[in-house]
């Protein structure tokens, strides 16, 4: 295996641009590449961009952003989505977590894949804590936690010529005094002229005594793949809005509309069906022709909540959707560990989530996946027509 180390804190190494193609190993009859630069310039100043091009489909991953993943392109269309934030990749430096009672981890949001965590995630909070010595302070939890915003401290590059398999492997530590010290390592692989690319990630307890955490894959998208008449199907178990908003459109939970100026969010809670064995199981954005789609395939052991987020505001605020599967559904993180929502990790343990995106882009492909879906189904869902217990807070 060839591998290429670009950041590497502990050994005060960091490359400012790199550069591999399949013509450097020989990589096969489909040519791909993997390089690295260094922004300059506004809020995106001193951000890390790895983009992957497998030949077929190409990502960007920032690595200076919790090894998110932003915005990708498969058979000439986008993949993610076109953020209210128009300068970004913005560097988590000009990101104030605490800024509009919480909610300052928007200011810095644009991209196709960020996970939500660890500490918390979901919506701000504020709690007193208590000390080992006894003295109390009020602290405010933001939107969503920190690890989107934390740079890797460790990146590299692998292709291994046996399986063609192309990796950039990071890891991102969340770890301060008196908290929980967790530490993400993840690794991103494709192949050449795949459609897909599957996310590791293992999370891993670097205290001497239990830590808990909570993580939320938000993968979000717009157009091309969204659009008015788009659906999103999965084999829905249980169907649920978060709250009177989502409540208003229940009906339609499942449809997304044009976009519409000044449109206010609407939040759909889930629980999902999953093979017997793993818990295996798939949610698709269906275009409306039914000749493209992008789909998620992961593991409801795993990641046993699932969200959807449909926000179809006008295209210059941010037409997009979220398709969130997690290990809690995206309450203040009181009310999930009340419910034995929120994981515990031993001391030096850890939990590990595997998700697959895929892009479909003919309609045989699409009918295909919605069969596997269709054979998860086992019986018909579950629709609250409110928030009920122990999902979501009661209206």
């Amino acid at each position: 295996m060839a591998s290429y180390v670009l950041t590497d804190v502990a050994n005060d190494l960091w490359v400012e641009s790199f550069s591999l193609s399949s013509n450097d190993v020989g990589g096969g009859a489909t040519p791909w590449s993997v390089t690295k630069r260094a922004l300059k310039g506004g809020r995106r100043d001193g951000v890390d961009l790895v983009r992957l091009d497998n030949g077929a489909f190409s990502i960007d991953i920032v690595p200076t952003r919790g090894m998110s993943l932003r915005q990708g392109h498969y058979n000439g269309n986008r993949v993610g989505w076109t953020s209210a934030v128009t300068d970004g990749p913005v560097n988590p430096k000009f990101v104030n977590l605490q800024n509009w009672g919480g909610l300052g981890w928007l200011e810095g949001y644009d991209e196709m894949l960020v996970r939500c965590g660890l500490e918390n995630m979901g919506s701000p909070y504020q709690e007193t804590a208590t000390s080992a010595d006894g003295t109390s302070r009020d602290i405010l939890y933001g939107l969503h936690g920190k690890i989107g915003n934390i740079p890797a401290h460790k990146v590299a590059v692998h292709f291994d010529p046996k399986t063609s398999e192309i990796t950039v492997e990071g890891e991102v530590d969340e770890s301060k005094p008196f908290a929980p010290q967790i530490r993400l390592a993840t690794k991103l692989t494709t192949t050449p002229g795949s459609n897909k690319i599957h996310v590791r990630d293992e999370y891993i307890n670097l205290r001497e005594s239990p830590s808990e955490m909570q993580v939320l894959y938000h993968w979000n998208f717009g157009t091309p793949y969204l659009e008015a008449g788009a659906k999103v199907i999965a084999p829905f178990k249980t169907v649920l809005p978060r709250d009177a908003r989502a409540q208003a459109d229940l009906d339609t939970f499942d449809t997304y509309r044009a976009p519409e100026a000044g449109y206010a969010e609407q939040v759909y809670f889930f629980e999902l069906y999953g093979e017997e064995k793993g818990g295996r199981t798939i949610a698709m954005l269906k275009g409306t022709k039914g000749d493209k789609a992008v789909v998620l395939r992961f593991s409801i052991e795993a990641l046993p909540a699932f969200t959807v987020w449909k926000n179809t505001a006008g295209l210059k605020e941010g037409y997009v959707t979220g398709l969130e599967p997690s290990t809690s559904y995206p309450n203040a993180k009181p009310f999930e560990k009340a419910r034995n929502r929120v994981l515990t990790l031993p001391p030096g343990g850890s939990h590990v989530v595997e998700t697959t995106l895929e892009l479909l882009s003919s309609s045989e492909s699409v009918a295909s996946v919605e069969a596997e879906i269709k054979s998860l189904q086992r019986a018909a869902a579950v629709i609250h027509k409110k928030p009920v217990e122990p999902f979501a807070p009661e209206a």
